[in-house]
């Protein structure tokens, strides 16, 4: 209910949170007790080898030499002695809090000391220790006899995670005080995570796979958080941010000999302002129905008021079930059927606007222009002629733009200003060169392929896509907090459950923030990075983009995203399920104050969170992505009853949030009916205010083409066989290709070298019995293929 005077959010998007934000989200609350644990294991060892100094007191030699017979403890057999020194080095990369006396230093040496480590090759000695315990038998069996999973199952693969997590994101981070030699060391590790030298799949590879391990149900003890958390940082460090991904936008549409961009969309973005919910406006219409009312004693008319645009009555239970939605819209439909009363809601509507009653000026200051350049598409100015033509002389000529004649003046001047805006995107050039490329494979020859790091990924991702896919959205909706607890669905809580279970309630309630928390960060994380996945792939080839975005949708993500905002949206994002006191690296260098009840209910001082803010938009972002131009999904969203659901999220006082709820709403609009959009119109105008125009998109009326029936099956049809077409072009080479040369002498047949296996020699003779002497010779058909 306080949603209705819901303040502007001072929110800031970016690739992800601040530093220490992001290292903080690495532990659980129930993990804390083990920070003094690693530092017992460093000290131990390192009094030993250095009695009486503090390793801030150490040359870099020295910590060199030092590190580096760490390093020679991990060979050892015994797995104790082994986890001790992967504990002393953790230490190490959690800037050895010890010696430091506030949050400042411990993140300093923290960075320092992974740079460190990096370049000592501590990364290459975790990841076969990764590799070992990923293939650990013993451990995922003990684990699934289990009944329940606890902490204790997954020590050493969190240790292992924690430190490569830590190496990851104190390297990725760029600072301006940064020396030459760490930014050397960055695009080093950039290029090992991106091209790998030793094994055949780059680092996510391996990342993605304990993901479907763990959702088949293999290995229930992985420490999932810890994994998507560090599967998301070596994406966005290896493929590039959304800073970087604009540039690489600009410098392909030049290389491909493109008009520059109209405007940087981050930028836009930034500069735009949240629309006010309609509260002030109905405050005023009550206030001014209150005065009628005692003047002329006239009845309310109240209960014939429609329902707002934003639906501030019609909040109910704060997580609602399903059905919720589909009462909303029936109300909705209900509500608008007055159509009198619509006419009179108008004209109240416009009266608070007199000087008598001023509104603020926030709700009277229009824009000066539109925040977007308007777009239009090849296909938009072929059916404008199309239509055109058809009218004006009685025919049509395909495809062509320029010829104008027999079309009156007025129409010269509308494909003139449609030509202005057109728009080619990457991914257009992309189709026809793909067309071609299908069409004339001889004649062109082989493509010539970029090796960037988008490629690589997805040559690897490619052949257990839809796994990896389904696996993210399986534990995506596990985290979701309108996910029903069900006796089939994955246990997402093994890295955060204690070995012994709370007693107290104040255990209880620190646990279920810490819980709360944990579904959060995994929310956060795996929005996170299918949004990079889908953006970088579109920009690399937007075949490999619709590949995913299919397999998303056929993974049912469209009605999980919507489930997911079908709750009180806005008790969600200013959710506090942290406690400031416990988080790294404030509880290592300060004494902890003892937690009480209440302190634990008044959680931080934050005005929303951050992690869930990020998280929703995400998310629309990514429903986004998988809707444009697609109309088969777009009814998707009419099916599931979304516009109630989307309209709630539009209370968050936050313009990006805003911008893609809005977005979304446009493309359904003229789906929804007449009634819809009159009961609507304070969302129409926000539509208009905030979302990029398409010139000849009928999208507030539904007399487009594109608003007839629609053969859905068909469309998804065709799409997924131009994408298996390019999948087997590009990634499937067959040797024996109908295309490759046939070499028709006998000579240099029997003279090709052969690939044999190593250990062919030693049956060779029995080889010889089976496939030789024992096979009968039918000597007339080789005369007969004579």
């Amino acid at each position: 209910q306080g949603s209705v005077d819901c303040p502007n959010l001072e929110f800031e998007y970016g690739d992800a949170d601040g530093h220490g934000a992001e290292l903080a989200e690495l532990y659980s609350y129930t993990e804390e007790p083990e920070l003094s644990h690693n530092r017992r294991c460093f000290e131990e060892d390192f009094h030993t080898q250095v009695p009486d100094r503090r390793w801030l007191e150490l040359d870099r030699a020295q910590q060199k030499a030092y590190v580096m017979r760490l390093l020679d403890g991990l060979e050892v057999v015994n797995r104790d002695k082994r986890l001790r020194v992967a504990r002393a080095i953790l230490y190490l990369a959690q800037g050895v809090f010890g010696d430091c006396d506030n949050e400042g230093d411990v993140l300093h040496w923290s960075r320092h000391n992974s740079f460190l480590l990096y370049q000592l090759g501590t990364f290459s000695a975790f990841l076969e220790l990764l590799n070992m315990e990923i293939e650990n038998s013993q451990a995922c069996s003990s684990a699934l006899r289990k009944p329940a999973i606890s902490l204790a199952d997954s020590t050493e693969l969190r240790v292992l995670l924690s430190v490569m997590y830590l190496m990851v994101e104190n390297i990725r981070v760029e600072q301006e005080t940064d020396p030459p030699e760490w930014k050397t060391c960055r695009e080093t590790f950039r290029m090992e995570l991106s091209f790998p030298v030793h094994t055949e799949e780059p680092f996510a590879l391996l990342l993605f796979t304990m993901v479907t391990k763990f959702c088949s149900g293999h290995a229930p003890h992985f420490p999932m958080k810890k994994v998507l958390l560090l599967l998301w940082k070596v994406l966005l460090f290896t493929l590039g941010g959304f800073e970087a991904l604009q540039a690489m936008k600009v410098r392909r549409r030049e290389e491909l000999g493109l008009p520059p961009l109209p405007e940087d969309s981050i930028q836009v973005v930034r500069g735009m302002r949240a629309a006010s919910p309609p509260t002030y406006a109905i405050e005023l219409v009550e206030q001014q129905q209150q005065q009628q009312q005692k003047q002329r004693g006239h009845r309310s008319r109240r209960p014939l008021m429609k329902q707002d645009s934003l639906d501030i009555y019609n909040e109910r239970d704060p997580f609602k079930n399903d059905e919720g939605g589909v009462d909303e819209e029936e109300n909705d439909d209900v509500d608008s059927g007055i159509e009198g009363e619509l006419d009179l809601m108008e004209r109240d509507a416009i009266i608070p606007a007199m000087p008598a009653q001023r509104l603020p000026i926030e709700r009277v200051s229009f824009p000066k222009g539109l925040p977007w350049a308007p777009k239009v598409r090849q296909k938009d100015i072929e059916h404008f002629l199309e239509a055109s033509r058809n009218k004006f002389i009685g025919f049509t000529l395909g495809q062509d733009t320029e010829t104008l004649i027999g079309l009156p003046r007025p129409i010269h001047e509308s494909v003139k200003t449609l030509k202005q805006h057109k728009y080619v995107s990457i991914s257009d050039v992309q189709i026809k060169n793909e067309e071609e490329l299908e069409k004339c494979p001889m004649s062109l020859g082989e493509e010539e392929v970029q090796e960037t790091p988008c490629e690589v990924l997805y040559r690897a991702m490619l052949y257990n896509l839809p796994q990896y896919m389904i696996a993210l959205l399986k534990i995506l909706l596990a985290a979701a907090p309108t996910s029903k607890a069900k006796t089939d669905s994955i246990n997402i809580l093994a890295d955060v459950l204690p070995e012994e279970m709370p007693i107290t309630v104040l255990q209880s309630m620190k646990l279920g923030i810490d819980v709360n928390r944990h579904k959060e960060i995994i929310v956060k994380s795996i929005s996170a990075l299918l949004l990079l996945l889908l953006k970088h792939f579109k920009l690399n080839h937007i075949y490999q983009f619709e590949y995913v975005s299919q397999h998303l949708v056929f993974a049912n993500c469209i009605p999980l995203i919507l489930k997911f905002f079908n709750q009180n949206i806005m008790s969600y994002i200013t959710a506090k399920n942290s406690i400031s006191v416990l988080d790294y690296p404030h509880c290592t260098v300060c004494d902890l104050p003892e937690l009480t009840a209440e302190s634990l209910e008044a959680g931080d001082n934050n005005q929303f969170c951050w992690r869930n803010l990020f998280s929703c938009i995400n998310l629309l972002r990514i429903l986004n992505k998988l809707t444009k131009w697609k109309h088969s999904r777009t009814m998707m969203l009419v099916v599931f009853k979304s516009a109630p659901i989307l309209k709630r999220a539009l209370k968050v006082k936050q313009a990006m949030m805003q911008l893609y709820v809005l977005k979304l709403l446009k493309i359904q609009t003229k789906y929804l009916g007449r009634q819809w959009r009159k009961s609507n119109m304070k969302t129409m105008s926000a539509i208009y205010q905030k979302v990029r125009h398409r010139m000849n998109d009928d999208w507030a009326y539904g007399n487009d083409i594109d608003a007839r029936p629609w053969d859905f099956q068909a469309e998804e049809c065709t799409l997924r066989a131009n994408i298996e077409a390019f999948n087997s072009r590009r990634y499937d080479k067959p040797q024996d290709s109908e295309f490759a040369p046939v070499d028709n002498c006998l000579q240099s047949v029997l003279g090709q070298r052969l690939e044999l296996p190593e250990d062919f020699h030693y049956s060779y003779e029995l080889w010889l019995e089976r496939e030789v002497f024992s096979q009968p010779i039918r000597w007339e058909e080789l005369l007969h293929c004579q």
